[in-house]
């Protein structure tokens, strides 16, 4: 009954691909093989981004996936330097890693949009998808457990559905590590593209994150969909650096242009 009832579907409402609208074959075909010969996949696909890491002596800080000594933390290439001897409670700067499936440009961004502001929801499974496979090159072996950059209640319950959590669910499910909820997001802030700037958004997102005790002694892989500036990934980095996890490293759909 399965298998008629789906390819009754099929032919009712052809699926199309989640990037550039053509119709594919089968459901299965979520991305026709024209897109996935053209995908915007980035050069490297690495940044490192702004976080706080409360200072501990030097023998406790070996934590993987930090230059806590980067002198240039939004640069791949960041060089270290020597870690100063701080007073206990001062804090360093620290450069986390972010992996990034795709540019966010042409059908990528058109999928996207559909995704987040549509209702598209299951397209999240298909971008999960494709961020898996860049997670498992990038970053194996250097987390324990998945998580991702939530909502706020009010814009959950008002899109329906946390596009976030879709992107860690899966990649959770696909590399076999168990997602682990460990931010709430207390207060809404402005729509983040609404802000051009990094020096608009990193206040914007301030304090504005609480950690869950489950974060505590996780090396964690924090999702989210789209990168700009990095400022709502260092602002989660940091509050769960602060609140006990071991490391963070982050994983997201696709980078845009951030200033």
């Amino acid at each position: 009954m399965i298998r008629p009832l789906r390819f009754l579907i099929d032919l009712l409402f052809p699926p199309k691909c989640c990037f550039c609208g053509k119709i594919v074959f089968t459901h299965r075909d979520d991305v026709c093989p024209a897109c996935w010969d053209t995908l915007p996949e980035l050069s490297g696909g690495e940044r490192r981004l702004d976080a706080m890491q409360k200072w501990q002596p030097p023998a406790q800080r070996a934590a993987p996936g930090f230059d806590a000594g980067a002198t240039q933390p939004l640069d791949g290439a960041a060089t270290p330097s020597p870690t100063p001897a701080l007073p206990d409670g001062m804090q360093l700067e620290a450069a986390v890693r972010c992996v990034s499936a795709l540019r966010y440009e042409g059908g990528v961004r058109r999928g996207f949009l559909r995704y987040k502001f549509s209702g598209d929801y299951w397209l999240g499974e298909v971008f999960g998808e494709i961020m898996a496979g860049v997670i498992f090159e990038a970053l194996d072996g250097e987390f324990d457990a998945v998580t991702w950059a939530p909502l706020s209640s009010r814009r959950r319950r008002k899109r329906g559905y946390d596009q976030a959590k879709i992107l860690a669910e899966t990649v959770a499910e696909r590399l076999g590590f168990p997602l682990v909820p460990t931010l709430i997001k207390k207060r809404d802030t402005a729509a983040n593209s609404s802000l051009t700037s990094a020096a608009d958004r990193a206040p914007n997102v301030s304090g504005a994150y609480d950690v869950l005790p489950d974060a505590a002694n996780l090396r964690l892989l924090l999702i989210d969909d789209i990168l700009t500036t990095g400022a709502t990934l260092s602002e989660c980095a940091r509050a769960l650096i602060d609140g006990g996890a071991e490391s963070v490293v982050c994983a997201v759909f696709a980078e845009a242009d951030g200033t």
